[in-house]
């Protein structure tokens, strides 16, 4: 992986002739009331951002743009600029490029040296904290995206996601070493979170001239050595289109109170970007006492194919593998599917997948689906339409587990209870054991109404 344009990465065309690209559900800025744009580096907000400050300018949305690095490290083999002169120049250049695309812009820089995000996490993280609280309730931050692997930008995009949250402040992210590094193909990129700011030719123009105003990224310094441009004009060819990508919850980023948010992956991308294992799953006595009741309270011994969904880092998989002669298990955040997978190398009958069961749902047939601590995350219309799928993926003997906390949690959707309520009502589905205490509820539902005892003969 490399974040110098310089060297070779993907073609821009490669992803303009995925036909995933042209199909990007537009975004509507229609409930928009105020424009907030967060940089890592001076020009990341007209690289990422551009467009969608025209537009926001051209309708009267404030625009407020923060560049949090002073840009000072572009060069760092260069002898013939000083870094407190680059710093200064950058400057300049994003005073520039914003004065173009939102004349009547407010710019603010917090001059954090480049590439020391990491280091400055609590500054950043409180400067970021009054910004959104001076924001408008319908205001929308724009930052880069948490999955472009730069650090700066990951732990940027990190920052505004968790200053944003139990705010109304809305967050989409927009990716820059993605369209280098990246390839329609890759596993990490998430199609299904993408969307589009739709820019007409006067727009773009505008980010084209307010592109060519960063001329220490774009030409060379001088004919010295370390002095070369930063940005190829290949790797900008990736931000002069009529489009500008965005990240964040499809079709629902500006209608508050309609989003599934929690649901997304960049949530859980954050989530386990702070820790291996979120929810010590791998050391807490409840998790492992409550995985001993879940795997004890199975109707049959042994089954021809489960379904996992949510499986994060696999410690519940690697139990349910066991059990099985084929087990496909899910997950929505990269970092939980890639040590799942470690997890359960020497397991070939396994297979472990990043995927959304919203709009990816397998087609089966499996004996059991185990759901354990993730149908609160969906809202009621979605958690209805999976336990449909759930249902049609089943054997006529399939049965289904269901395991969720019951305490309140600001970031879920619905409560435990409300979501073993809705599986109570699902029309075939029998309730053949529930296990209940004051912090969970564990129950198995199956189209076989009959007891474990019944089952196996015990019992006519």
């Amino acid at each position: 992986m490399t974040f110098d344009s310089r060297l070779p990465g993907t073609p821009p065309e490669a992803w303009t002739a995925d036909d995933r690209f042209s199909a990007l559900p537009p975004l509507d800025l229609g409930t928009v009331g105020e424009l907030l744009v967060i940089a890592a580096h001076p020009d990341d907000e007209t690289l990422g951002a551009g467009g969608l400050m025209a537009e926001a300018a051209r309708r009267g949305i404030p625009v407020r743009v923060t560049v949090v690095t002073d840009g000072g490290a572009s060069h760092p083999l260069s002898r013939s600029m000083r870094p407190a002169r680059l710093v200064e120049l950058r400057r300049e250049e994003v005073l520039n490029a914003t004065r173009l695309l939102a004349p009547e812009s407010t710019l603010t820089f917090l001059d954090i040296g480049d590439g020391t995000v990491d280091r400055a996490r609590e500054r950043v993280a409180g400067d970021l904290k009054r910004i959104v609280h001076d924001a408008t309730p319908a205001a929308l931050l724009v930052a880069p995206w948490r999955g472009d692997r730069h650090r700066d930008h990951r732990v940027l995009g990190q920052l505004c996601a968790e200053a944003v949250a139990g705010s109304s402040v809305r967050l989409l992210e927009y990716p820059i070493w993605m369209w280098h590094w990246a390839s329609p193909g890759h596993e990490a990129i998430p199609w299904d979170e993408l969307s589009v700011v739709r820019l007409d030719h006067t727009t773009v123009a505008a980010k084209r001239r307010a592109i060519g105003m960063h001329r220490s990224q774009i030409d060379r310094l001088s004919d010295e050595a370390g002095d070369e441009a930063v940005l190829a004009p290949a790797f900008l060819a990736n931000f002069d289109r009529d489009v500008e990508v965005f990240i964040g919850p499809v079709g629902h980023a500006f209608s508050p109170g309609s989003a599934d948010p929690t649901v997304q992956s960049s949530y859980f991308d954050a989530v386990y970007d702070r820790r291996d294992d979120p929810w010590g799953l791998e050391t807490r006595w409840y998790e492992a006492r409550k995985r001993a009741l879940t795997l004890a309270s199975l109707p049959h011994h042994r089954y021809a194919s489960i379904f996992e969904i949510g499986c994060s880092i696999g410690v519940l998989t690697e139990q349910l593998a066991s059990r099985c002669d084929r087990l496909h298990a899910v997950d929505i955040a990269a970092a939980a599917v890639e040590r799942a997978r470690a997890r359960l190398a020497g397991a070939p009958h396994v297979s472990i997948e990043r995927s959304d069961v919203k709009s990816d749902y397998p087609a089966g047939p499996f004996d059991l689906v185990v759901m354990s601590e993730v149908g609160y995350y969906f809202a009621l219309p979605a958690l209805r339409k999976l336990f449909g799928l759930i249902g049609a993926s089943l054997t006529v003997d399939g049965s289904v587990v269901l395991c969720h906390w019951r305490h309140p949690v600001d970031d879920h959707s619905l409560s435990g209870d409300e979501v073993h309520r809705e599986a109570a009502s699902v029309p075939g589905w029998n309730r053949v054991s529930q296990h209940l205490e004051e912090d969970f509820v564990l129950e198995v539902y199956s189209r076989d109404s009959r007891s474990v005892a019944r089952q196996t003969g015990l019992l006519p």
